[in-house]
């Protein structure tokens, strides 16, 4: 029986970031930067207005105040992406949008709501210092820094800086194309009539929303019998579009159940006894050059076990350098038996905060397979192995699932 870090260690080794893709921008948001982007040249260009207004010598319009207004004249109109050279004198204003760029020998911008709007002679009614409302060269972007280091996340707010650095193209780690395949006689999809007999396959929608979450493009394949024959026919049909295959259920010992019997001559899959509750068993291989993980296929154990073994190696797949989910102490708030020699998984919804500290307390009892108890938790509370008694007010590493 394997512990669950040596099978995190496995499911991590047959993972690799993807490699490099030069990809337009928007197809570049919600991956993983490849590149380290280097801004090409200063960002604003050149001194320029922070706002609309006129642009002045501060000491031309020191004492301007509305009692004693200080009149200039209108020397030109400067407006943004202008590249005429505009040369201010003493006694003179120059009208300028917001984003120009400054004429030489202005060091102020009045704003235009402090004027009276004069188009040949402006009446000027609030003094400025140097520098105000002027946005120097460089303030947001020097030439040469790194304004986006290989590593981050490409977001609206990034597209909006790599845009504005002139980029169109940028180097990315490409989602992972991942297929999701349920595996059973006895499933059927929701939204047809209960049939007895028959169990509404929520595995296959469950776990390609939290591979979407992980970063990845996902595919949901119809639930597939136990039949080795179409099995893998499905298998090798899906493997020319995927990166890493996920399977739930078949992996128990009855009749019906094939997953190891086609796996097996298809690659390098190792099914291994997991020291975990719940999950019993897990496969973790590769099919040619396409990861795979096999999974159990209740869907409590089988969402638990994509927690805590396959995103991580998705996020991996996707270039992310943090593959963890974040981890907070809480205080149980009641007590159970946990299975000796196995680390438990316990579904818990957190409360508190920081300063105060967080209270975990378990929905549903922590043995039971419970879908809703799992739906109402925000977190899982971790049991070591050799822990086979909570008490009320035990403290336990809990991984946070949401933000809820």
């Amino acid at each position: 029986m394997k512990s669950v870090a040596d099978l995190i260690g496995a499911s991590l080794e047959v993972c690799a970031p993807q490699p490099p893709l030069d990809v337009a921008l928007p197809e570049a948001v919600g991956c993983i930067l490849a590149e380290d982007v280097v801004a090409p040249f200063d960002l604003p260009f050149a001194d320029s207005a922070g706002l609309d207004g006129f642009a002045v010598r501060a000491e031309d319009v020191a004492g301007a105040s509305s009692a004693t207004p200080v009149e200039l004249k209108v020397l030109s109109t400067v407006l943004a992406g202008s590249v005429e050279h505009v040369r201010l004198v003493r006694g003179g204003a120059v009208a300028i949008a917001s984003g120009a760029p400054m004429p030489a020998g202005a060091n102020a911008v009045v704003p235009v709501e402090a004027t009276d709007r004069g188009q040949v002679r402006v009446q000027v009614k609030a003094a400025v210092r140097a520098g105000e409302n002027v946005r120097p060269r460089a303030q947001d972007v020097e030439a040469g820094s790194v304004v986006l280091a290989a590593g981050e996340r490409v977001g609206g707010r990034q597209v909006a800086l790599l845009a504005g650095v002139g980029r169109l193209r940028v180097s990315v780690h490409p989602r992972p194309r991942v297929v999701i395949v349920s595996i059973g006689d006895e499933l059927m999809e929701p939204g047809r009539p209960a049939v007895p007999g028959k169990v509404f396959d929520a595995n296959v929608h469950a776990l390609s929303t939290a591979a979407r979450d992980a970063g990845a493009e996902t595919f949901r394949v119809s639930a597939v019998p136990d039949e080795r024959g179409n099995l893998m026919d499905l298998l090798r049909d899906q493997l020319v579009r995927a990166d890493l295959v996920v399977t739930t259920g078949g992996l128990s010992y009855g009749e019906g159940d094939t997953v190891k019997d086609v796996l097996s001559p298809l690659g390098t899959v190792r099914f291994d006894f997991v020291a975990m509750d719940p999950c019993r068993q897990i496969g973790i291989g590769t099919i040619g050059e396409t990861a795979l993980f096999a999974l159990p296929g209740d869907p409590v154990a089988a969402q638990i076990a994509f927690e805590v073994f396959v995103r991580p190696a998705l996020r991996k797949m996707a270039g992310w350098a943090e593959l963890y989910r974040p981890t907070v102490t809480g205080r149980v708030t009641r007590g159970w038996n946990s299975p000796a020699g196995k680390m438990e998984f316990v579904r818990v919804r957190l409360t508190g905060d920081p300063t105060a500290g967080y209270l975990a307390e378990p929905q549903g009892e922590p043995g039971a397979r419970l879908i809703s108890a799992l739906a109402r938790s925000n977190a899982l509370a971790v049991v070591p192995e050799s822990k086979t008694v909570v008490r009320a007010g035990d403290r336990l590493p809990c991984f946070v699932l949401d933000d809820a």
